[in-house]
């Protein structure tokens, strides 16, 4: 996965956590990349467990319940002798 598409989800993130998304066409634009993209990127969201809304009053996105991405590498604890197959990234909604 390269750099970029974290960038982007940690972007949407945050002003959907903002409610400052604006319209998929004013998102899109703020974010220099397609309408396409923008639903892509929210479905992937919403896939990953992002409860995503749309306030067609407000024009922007929200969640319908409190919560963030956390895209981190969370190691487990146990302890490990160089397996690499036991090293898993981890992508949390924190609540």
């Amino acid at each position: 996965m390269r750099k970029n598409i974290l960038e982007r989800l940690e972007r949407i993130d945050r002003l959907i956590r903002i409610k400052g998304t604006g319209t998929p066409a004013e998102l899109a634009a703020r974010l220099k990349m397609s309408e396409r993209n923008i639903y892509q990127y929210l479905n992937l969201m919403r896939d990953l467990g992002a409860p995503i809304k749309f306030d067609p009053y407000r024009e922007t996105y929200y969640y319908s319940e409190e919560g963030q991405f956390i895209i981190c590498f969370q190691p487990d604890n146990k302890d490990h002798k160089g397996d690499e197959d036991d090293v898993k990234p981890v992508v949390k909604k924190s609540a």
